[in-house]
This record gives structure tokens, C-alpha cells and sequence, in this order.
């Protein structure tokens, strides 16, 4: 990249030189403007944090006792001449894009960001800029994500079919953000709601941020009786695990956009996929840029190639940088069945 533009990619992160600041950085440095409280954005070692308020108490409850300032949604800040501002990313409570300004010239960092409301964050807003930095988790034409609520009433169905049957539903979800959102869309008519313990850890940290059903916590002294025909919400990383013991007879299902491809169900041995992710599919990533009025547009994590050339054969000046984002995370193995599909 050139050395005038407003953000540079290094071997930290992304670095904006005239203001000496990162946006999500990697690796340790003084000064870091923080997107969200997922691990590979919000990461420990920094000396000083600007975040969004309401990811104050997520990245203090996973870093601990932080140097950290709240900003809130559209307050500039000034540092060394250049204009920032925090604006909702739609990913998940607290996520922000980040605007950049020096001269006229705007930038947008959109770190992970979905355009769909789902009633849990603070909608995405459009930010008009003449460069736009974009994640591409989900940048294929075959990502193309189902109304929530056609989601929720399937998941809801399937719950309400396994209790008719003497079974508990088993939901697996990202313990920050996609938890909560299946927690806050569950019908809590059809039973209780019961959680892992990463799963209720975050839960209670957000509860005061957000108005979410009672759950209840899943103890050495919980019985599978008390479970039978409810609702379990947990981490991936409980799968097959000794913990689902207490669950039997039970039926599992994932959330995740990665369900959109047959296979990915299967390889993760689940009984059910329920295509549900808190990032954009293709057509949301387009629309998203449309809506920019950007000219030039940086592709990171995801489908950087297809969706780079894609863009180019459509007039966009597209290119691709590498961070070390992960996106939404998927096994080798599903991941090659995608490339080959």
C-alpha cells in the first residue's frame, strides 16, 4: 500500500501512521481502537483500548482489569489531526466499524459486520467513504442467509418435536454473540432454557445490557430429569464431550452459516444445521459496499479472491490484504468440501 494512505496493514495490524494508532491489532502496541470482544479482534497486551461502551464489560470480563476508554456511537475523536468515529457492525452487542478521516479523505475499517437486524445488537449503519475495508467470511455466491425468523420458527419447530419425543434439543453456538441471539429468539413456552457454564458466564455479563429469558445453569447437581425436553445452549468445544452425558436421549444442532453446505452438517455430527451467522452473506456483502459509495475496497479473512475479482470485473479498484482474523471459524475439512462444491 502506499505510504499516504490513511491506514497501512503491518506486521502489528492495521496501522493509521499519522494518528500512530491500530485498529484491532494482533500482536502488542500502545495505542488500539478495539472492534469487538471476539478473541481474534480483541486481543491482550495492548497498553491503551477504545472501544465501543457496551464492549467494555465483554473484552474486561475475557482480558481482565484493561486500560480502557468508552466511546460512544458517532463521537469523534481527534488524534494528531485525523477524525475518528465508532459506528454499529450489526455483528454482535458492541461491535463497531470504525471511520477514519484526514483531509477529506474517509476510510471505513467494517471489522466483522452483518446488514441484517436481529434484534440483539445495534443495527448496521452505512457509512459513505471512498475506501472500505471489508471482511469476506462468507464471500461466495452459494452464501445466501434465510430471514431470521424463518430460522428461529424452524429451530423452535424442531425443538418443540424433540420434546414431543422425550428428547432435549441441544444447540451449539459461539459463547459471545451467537448464544445470545439464539437465547433471545428461543420460544421459552415450549420449555426451559439451559446453558453451558462459557455459555452463562457471558450471558450474566450481558444481562444488564440486554433483556434475555431466564436460564439455568447446567451444575454437577443438575439432573437429566430436570433437562429432559428442554433446551441446551453451548459451545461448540462441548461436543462430544463427557459433559453431554447428563443430556441423553438428546438431539444436537448447529448454528452456523457454514450450514449452508451439505456436508458441513455432517462432519460436524450433528443431528441438525441451522443456517444462522452474524456476518453478511454474498449479497449483503455487495450491498454493503453499494451502499459506501466507495470507490476502492480492501478485502480481508474469508473469500478474498473470488470476492476481490469479483468486485474488479464490476469497476471496483479491489484488492486483497492478509490479517490474522479468523472470521467464522470452520474445520479444514468442511472448509475443503466448500472450495469443491
Amino acid at each position: 500500500m502506499k505510504h499516504s494512505d490513511l491506514l497501512i496493514f503491518n506486521s502489528k495490524g492495521i496501522y493509521c501512521p499519522k494518528a500512530q494508532i491500530y485498529i484491532d491489532p494482533w500482536r502488542p502496541v500502545k495505542n488500539a481502537i478495539i472492534t469487538h470482544g471476539h478473541s481474534d479482534h480483541a486481543r491482550f497486551g495492548h497498553k491503551n483500548y477504545l472501544t465501543h461502551h457496551s464492549n467494555i464489560p465483554i473484552i474486561r470480563h475475557r482480558l481482565g482489569e484493561i486500560n480502557v476508554r468508552g466511546i460512544e456511537w458517532n463521537e469523534p475523536f481527534h488524534i494528531n489531526g485525523v477524525t475518528f468515529s465508532l459506528h454499529p457492525a450489526g455483528h454482535i452487542i458492541g461491535s463497531s466499524q470504525v471511520r477514519v478521516e484526514h483531509k477529506g479523505e474517509v476510510w471505513v475499517f467494517t471489522g466483522d459486520y452483518k446488514t441484517e437486524d436481529d434484534g440483539v445488537c445495534t443495527p448496521y449503519e452505512p457509512i459513505k467513504c471512498n475506501t472500505m475495508i471489508t471482511e469476506c467470511t462468507f464471500g461466495l455466491p452459494a452464501f445466501k442467509w434465510k430471514p431470521q425468523a424463518d430460522v428461529f420458527e424452524e429451530i423452535n419447530e424442531w425443538w418443540q418435536s424433540n420434546k414431543d419425543e422425550g428428547k432435549t434439543s441441544v444447540l451449539f453456538g459461539y459463547t459471545l454473540g451467537k448464544a445470545q441471539r439464539i437465547l433471545m429468539h428461543l420460544d421459552p413456552s415450549i420449555g426451559k432454557i439451559f446453558t453451558h457454564g462459557a455459555v452463562e458466564n457471558m450471558t450474566e455479563i450481558l444481562r444488564p445490557q440486554l433483556n434475555m429469558p431466564e436460564t439455568h445453569l447446567i451444575t454437577r447437581e443438575t439432573s437429566p430429569k430436570e433437562i429432559l425436553g428442554n433446551v441446551v445452549i453451548a459451545p461448540p468445544s462441548a461436543h462430544g464431550t463427557p459433559w453431554m452425558r447428563k443430556m441423553v436421549p438428546f438431539e444436537t444442532g448447529t448454528c452456523s452459516g457454514w450450514m449452508a453446505f451439505r456436508g458441513a452438517r455432517a462432519r460436524r455430527a450433528t443431528d441438525k444445521g441451522f443456517v444462522l451467522s452474524d456476518h453478511c452473506d454474498w449479497q449483503g456483502l455487495l450491498q454493503s459496499i453499494k451502499e459506501s459509495e466507495a470507490t476502492r475496497v480492501i478485502c480481508t479473512h474469508g473469500y478474498t479472491d473470488i470476492f476481490s475479482k469479483y468486485l474488479r470485473e464490476i469497476g471496483y479498484d479491489a484488492s486483497i490484504e492478509n490479517t490474522d482474523y479468523e472470521g467464522e471459524k470452520e474445520d479444514t475439512s468442511v472448509t475443503e468440501t466448500i472450495q469443491s462444491a
